[in-house]
């Protein structure tokens, strides 16, 4: 069975169709835009013209995709960016318009089921025992960091839970509340860290309070760090996927980024222009995340909540007739 999910996130705006089976997907096509929905949300807590055209526009590209694939059903959810903001329903009816399914805002608590759900899908038998495991999502407005407990069934509900925690810190978030010169200055980062030690650490003590043996990391950031590592001309998703970033990796490249001006990190190799002004704050957060639960090393993961979404339809057999 074919499904395709949308991910309207504050920073991109990404889609997935797939084939479905019990516990996998198979990429039909996958597709990412930067799309910015969330510029000065943090500050203004609303989404500007400027900001909501690009998005459509991307969700219009998308549809064309969609129609040719003739999937059996299609959700499209809405996270951060659109949870903070007061003029969200007038994007909503217009995204509506274009997909012809109505985007759902979505709570942290179920960006993160879904997150976990894609993340775990596809990793070998011995990978899966959720023992020790934190999966963390780092968006563009808010972080997402998980943990569960007994099996890791789809979904994650039957068989055991989830514990998780969605902090307000993400790549867009960080960067325009404390990196706003170029580049940015060593007391604005010293800023930044201090905060997102404060806002992280009661977070993943709360949902890891036994400590973190393995780590999935989920979304552009982490994936953009492992196609800098790499040093990918173009994106690679076979390379990039269950790719290893170690705390050496991340240090390092977070010292370079932060060092460098916006025009010289767009020429950095496997770093996406339009991702090159937010990539510190970015990868800020994902060392924070590492310093905290004390890894060495963590698994880079392209499954995620697409993926969960797709599994979540299948699951509940939406479009079959066979519904819960």
């Amino acid at each position: 069975m074919k499904y395709a999910s949308i991910d309207i996130g504050t920073n991109s705006t990404r889609l997935l169709v797939a084939g479905c089976g019990p516990s996998s997907t198979e990429t039909l096509s996958r597709m990412m835009r930067i799309t910015r929905l969330g510029e000065g949300v943090d500050k203004n807590k609303e989404l500007t013209g400027t900001a909501m055209e690009r998005t459509l526009g991307a969700l219009l590209e998308y549809r064309g995709v969609i129609d040719s694939h003739t999937p059996a059903a299609t959700r499209a959810v809405a996270t951060s960016a659109l949870r903070d903001t007061t003029n969200g329903w007038q994007f909503l009816e217009m995204a509506e318009e274009v997909l012809g399914v109505r985007p759902e805002v979505i709570s942290g608590a179920e960006e993160a089921a879904l997150s976990y759900t894609g993340a775990v899908c596809d990793l070998e038998k011995s990978e899966r025992d959720p023992k020790g495991l934190l999966v963390f999502d780092i968006g563009g407005g808010s972080t997402e960091v998980m943990t569960a407990s007994g099996p890791p069934a789809l979904p994650i509900g039957e068989g055991g839970w989830l514990l998780s925690r969605s902090i307000d810190v993400g790549c867009v978030r960080m960067s325009e509340r404390f990196l706003t010169m170029d580049p940015p200055s060593p007391i604005a980062i010293g800023r930044m860290e201090s905060y997102l030690i404060t806002k992280l650490k009661p977070a993943i003590r709360y949902v890891a309070p036994q400590g973190v043996a393995r780590a999935v990391g989920l979304a552009g950031t982490v994936t953009t760090l492992s196609a800098m590592k790499l040093e990918l001309k173009e994106y690679d998703t076979d390379r990039i996927h269950h790719s290893r970033l170690t705390r050496s990796d991340v240090e390092d490249m977070f010292r370079k980024l932060a060092a460098a001006g916006l025009e010289e990190r767009k020429q950095i190799m496997g770093i996406e222009p339009g991702r090159a002004d937010v990539i510190v704050g970015g990868a800020a957060v994902l060392r924070a995340i590492m310093d905290i639960a004390g890894l060495e090393e963590l698994q880079v993961s392209e499954k995620d909540i697409l993926d969960g979404i797709v599994l979540d339809l299948d699951a509940r057999g939406v479009g079959t007739g066979s519904e819960d």
